[in-house]
Formats: C-alpha cells, structure tokens, sequence
C-alpha cells in the first residue's frame, strides 16, 4: 500500500491518494488534497485562509504556522456586519464579517514551504486536479449541499459572493478560482503575496501590500502530552487548540468521564473559530502530515476576478484582541495531532468544527486509545459537546443530567478526519460522516 488519507470530501481524499499512488510523500498529498479542497470545500478552507501543518518524517515532528495574521490598518468593531448560522433550527452560532474582518491569509506560504522541504512531486502537478475541478465543475454533495444552505447568509451577503455561490444547481465550478489556481501553480506562490494577486487582494479589502510581503510561516515545535501509554503531539501556543486537548486527556487519566473533562477544557478555554476542514495523511514510507485550515466561517468576500473567498478571522473579537501587534498571529482552537506509542506513528487526528473540534479530537482519541476502537468506529461513534453549562449529545452518545438532545449526527460535532498504523503495520482511514468526509 503507498498510504492512506483522511479528508473532508471525498474528492479531497481522491486527489491525495492518487499522489499517494503516484508515489509522493504524505506532504505531497496532503497539498494535493488541499488544493482541491479550496474548491470543493471553498465555504471553508482556501488561499485567503490560515492554516496548520503537523508533519513526521525521519523521526522528527514539526509543526508548521501559517495561521492568519493581524494587519497593519486599524479595525474598529463597528465596521463588523453580524450574521447567524442556524444549524438544526434549533441552535445558532452568530459570526462577525466582512471586509473588516479579513486578517493576513497564509495557507498558501505555508503549502509552498512545506513542499520545499517535504515534497516530492513538480509543485505545479500537484495543482492538477483542483484546476480540473475548478475549471470544468463537480457535483455537489449532500452534506457541501447542507454546508452551502446554513452558511447562506455569509456566502452572499456580499456582490461577489453571491456570484460565486448565489445560482447553485446540482454541479458547481469556479472558473476564474481555477485562474487563480493555474497562477500560482505556474508562478508560485509569490503573485498572492508580492505580485498581481496580492494588488488584487489589497485593492478590494483593508490590508496593505506591506501585510502579505511581510509575513512569513514560523515553525513551532509541537506541543506534547502523555496518556496511557501513548504521546500525543498537537500544535502549540500561541493557538490553544492542543493545550486544551491535553487538558481533556489528562482529566480522563484521572479517572473523569468525557463530559467532566470537557468541563476541564472548558474551564481553561480562549475564543474559536469557524469553519475548518482537515486532512490526515500517511505515505508508504510511514512518513505523516496532518493540516487543519480555516477561513473562519468564511468572509463572504470573494477578490473580483480572483475567486478568492476571504477568512473573517478578526471578527473573532478575543482571537484578535489577544494579538494586537500588526503581523501577529491570532490564537485558534486548530489542532492537527499525531499520537505516537513507543514513539512510532499509530494516530493522524484532526477535526473541523469551530470550538467544538477540540472535543471531537479528544473523543476520537480516547476511542482509539482508551476504548480500543478501530479508526471507523472512533470516528462513527456518537458524541457530546460541553459549552457554557450546557451538554449536547448526538443520539447513542453516554450523557447524564440536563441535555440538549440532537435527533440525528451534524457537523456541528465536529467533522474528524483520521488515518490509524494498525499494530501489524496496515493502515486505516476514516473520514467523518457528520461533513461528507471519506478515507
């Protein structure tokens, strides 16, 4: 086998198998799979977004940040334009956006740095499917169709948005994305932030040309935790993602249900963010990336001529005011994880889901390690979320006292995409069924 992938569509996960296949590295596919997730996935994750990549290759564990920064021009919170997502009729999460909440993207940096030092394959090749799809359209799922109808006010609140996403029939193609794609396949990455991209960016939002030339991706090494026997290695502060995790963990060592350590996360927790999606990969040589990227929930600005669609990461109010200083980076609840046993790979975990993605990881976890579930089963298996005293539970999921009972699974548990090392060298993949995702 040349490895496995976890994703958040089943596209996603195609195009990384097929450079698996091809014989790429796990950053190689993870890349591909990346960049047809800005188009497949684009409410989501694309160049005006920020991300994480958590990489294993030769024994070493890196963690590279190209999460979102703050610009240089001031933002007052009344230039924020509020707007709800109703997730089931019954529970609603309000977002601040548009063009005032754009902070510094750098997914695509962070991609380009990660296959310099990792990657295998021509990096223009690794574009191939995203311009495809872009180009010629793909048919649209029905959980990307349930995605696309609860972010609906974000995604066309503004003009170039609502011609992006407004006339949506049973195929989607974003031509002038594909433009942009074939740009920076060509070009590099460096039109997005020193070149004709990044004028068109600047001359659309309030960011300076100064803010994209400047930024730059930090590696970071990964924040590390022990529990039963494992190590579980996440992404670090400044973003707070992993360190909650490890509160979770460790509550569940000493002997705490999921709720109560839920609780203990709780207690310790900063701001999240919106919408995320992940990707798990392992290649043949037992090499690992594991990348988390967001736009937030999506700024609904969309550059003219570009097809791209910016993050609203400043619209977080705590997430910006915890980094004040132009090209900081802004905290997040993102955490791509490896766990280890006896210092050999055996868990690729991520999550989708805002402020609830934590909990899903933490949930997966404790089922592969702690419960002895096969990947499939982790992943499937119904869970709860804790928030703000209030206890949501999927149906099947073990919850006691008052509980806010959910008639069926929804991504608003959050959407896990894993790939487990079974103990006879075999891989297994899990895509979450609550997003569409696919192994």
């Amino acid at each position: 086998m040349r490895g496995a992938i976890a994703a958040g569509h089943p596209l996603t996960a195609e195009a990384g198998q097929a450079v698996l296949d091809a014989g790429g590295t796990a950053v190689d596919a993870c890349i591909a799979a990346a960049l047809v997730s800005w188009v497949v996935e684009s409410p989501l994750t694309g160049p005006g977004g920020g991300g994480f990549m958590l990489t294993h290759f030769g024994g070493r564990t890196t963690l590279l940040d190209f999460f979102v920064a703050v610009p240089r021009a001031p933002r007052g919170r009344e230039e924020l334009l509020a707007l709800a997502v109703d997730f089931d009729g019954d529970t609603q999460q309000v977002f601040h956006t548009g063009p005032a909440a754009v902070a510094v993207p750098g997914t695509s940096l962070g991609l380009s740095v990660a296959h310099a030092r990792w990657g295998r394959m021509a990096w223009a090749e690794l574009f191939e499917s995203a311009v495809a799809l872009a180009r010629d359209g793909f048919e649209v799922t029905p959980a990307a169709r349930y995605l696309l109808d609860i972010l609906d006010p974000l995604l066309r609140h503004s003009p170039e948005g609502d011609a992006m996403y407004g006339a949506r029939g049973e195929r989607l193609a974003f031509p002038e994305l594909a433009t942009t794609l074939e740009t920076l396949a060509g070009d590099g990455v460096e039109s997005l932030y020193r070149g004709e991209l990044a004028r068109a960016v600047c001359a659309h939002v309030p960011l300076m040309l100064e803010d994209l030339a400047a930024y730059e991706v930090i590696e970071r090494n990964p924040f590390s935790v022990f529990y039963r026997g494992h190590e579980l290695r996440t992404n670090p502060p400044p973003s707070s993602g992993g360190r909650l995790i490890a509160v979770g963990l460790e509550a569940l060592d000493r002997g705490a249900s999921v709720v109560e350590a839920m609780q203990a996360m709780e207690a310790a927790r900063g701001a999240g963010v919106g919408g995320t999606t992940h990707i798990s990969v392992v290649d043949g040589g037992g090499n690992v990336a594991s990348l988390s990227s967001s736009l937030g929930s999506g700024s609904g600005v969309v550059v003219p001529g570009t097809g791209i669609h910016l993050n609203n990461m400043l619209g977080e109010t705590d997430l910006a005011a915890a980094a004040a200083e132009p090209g900081e980076r802004l905290t997040s609840m993102m955490a791509p994880s490896l766990v280890l046993r006896d210092g050999v790979p055996r868990l690729v975990v991520g999550s989708a889901g805002s402020n609830r993605l934590r909990g899903a990881i933490l949930q997966v976890v404790e089922n592969v390690v702690g419960r002895g579930l096969g990947v499939r089963e982790a992943v499937d298996a119904p869970r709860v979320h804790y928030e703000a005293g209030e206890t949501h539970a999927e149906p099947g999921a073990d919850a006691e006292g008052e509980v806010v009972r959910w008639r069926e699974r929804n991504l608003f548990f959050g959407g896990v995409s894993a790939v487990e090392i079974c103990a006879d060298g075999t891989l297994a993949a899990a895509g979450d069924p609550r997003r569409g995702g696919a192994p």
